[in-house]
C-alpha cells in the first residue's frame, strides 16, 4: 500500500511541477523576490500533498536562528525532500545548482526566472568564481543563498567532500552561514520510490559568522555540526 501511495505523490510531484512551472513563466515579468511566493506555494502544496498521500510530515526546529536579512543556508543533501522543503522554510533564496537542470523543458526554464546560480561543476575554479560573483548580485538584491555543500545527495551516515565556494562567498560578502541538517534520507532515500511514514526532524543551526574567516575552517565548523547533529537524530531514528 505505501508503494502505490508514494507512487501516486510521485505521479502528482511530476505533475504539480509541471504546472507551477507554467505560472512561474506566465508572471516571469516579475521581480525575483516577488516571483519566489509562487515557488514558496509550490513547496508547501507538495509537503501537504506528502503529508496526505504518504503520511510523511515534518517538524521544525531553531527557527529563531534564521536572521533578518541576506545570508547562505548550507544543508545536507540526503534526499529530494529538502529540494522542496528549503522553499517553504526559508525566506526567498537563489540556488546553487548544476546548469544542466536550467536546460529541462518548462521546469527548467522557470528554475531561471527564478535567478538561480547555474554552474558548470567540471569548471573547477571557473565555477567557484561564479558562484562568488553571481552570489554577492544576489545578497544585495535581498536573496538569500542555498547551498548544497556535498554537492549530491548523500546516504545517511555517509559524508562527501564539502566545495568551497559557499564559504568563500560568506567570507567575502560578510554574511552569515546557517547550517541544516535533517532527517529527510531515513524516509525518502536518495534511490528508493517507497515514502516512509513518519515525521522528519529538520534541525537549523545557530548562525556563523563568516566575516573575514578561512573558507576551510568555515567549511570544516559547518561540516562537524551537521554530522555531529545528524549523528543524533540517526540515532533517535534507529529506535524508532
Amino acid at each position: 500500500m505505501q508503494l502505490i501511495r508514494s507512487l501516486l505523490y510521485t505521479t502528482w510531484l511530476f505533475v504539480g511541477t509541471l504546472l507551477y512551472a507554467v505560472v512561474v513563466l506566465v508572471l516571469a515579468w516579475l521581480p525575483p523576490k516577488q516571483l519566489y511566493a509562487v515557488a514558496n506555494n509550490w513547496a508547501r502544496v507538495q509537503l501537504w500533498m506528502l503529508k496526505a498521500l504518504c503520511g510523511l510530515s515534518y517538524l521544525v526546529e531553531g527557527k529563531e536562528n534564521i536572521p533578518p536579512g541576506a545570508h547562505i543556508s548550507m544543508w545536507k543533501h540526503s534526499s529530494a525532500w529538502e529540494t522542496i522543503a528549503q522553499a517553504a522554510i526559508f525566506p526567498p533564496q537563489a540556488w546553487v545548482l548544476k546548469r544542466e537542470l536550467t536546460w529541462i523543458p518548462l521546469v527548467g526554464w522557470a528554475l531561471r526566472c527564478l535567478q538561480p546560480i547555474a554552474i558548470n561543476r567540471k569548471a573547477g575554479a571557473s565555477a567557484v568564481n561564479q558562484v562568488v560573483e553571481q552570489g554577492k548580485k544576489r545578497l544585495a538584491e535581498g536573496l538569500w543563498i542555498l547551498i548544497f555543500p556535498e554537492g549530491t545527495r548523500v546516504a545517511p551516515g555517509e559524508t562527501r567532500k564539502y566545495g568551497i565556494s559557499g564559504s568563500l562567498l560568506a567570507s567575502r560578502a560578510g554574511v552569515k552561514i546557517i547550517p541544516v541538517v535533517h532527517t529527510a534520507g531515513f524516509y525518502w532515500p536518495r534511490r528508493g520510490w517507497v515514502k516512509r511514514a513518519g515525521v522528519i526532524r529538520v534541525v537549523i543551526g545557530q548562525a556563523i559568522d563568516a566575516t573575514g574567516r578561512d573558507p576551510r575552517e568555515l567549511n570544516e565548523q559547518v561540516r562537524t555540526w551537521i554530522d555531529t547533529r545528524l549523528a543524533s537524530l540517526a540515532e533517535t531514528e534507529s529506535k524508532n
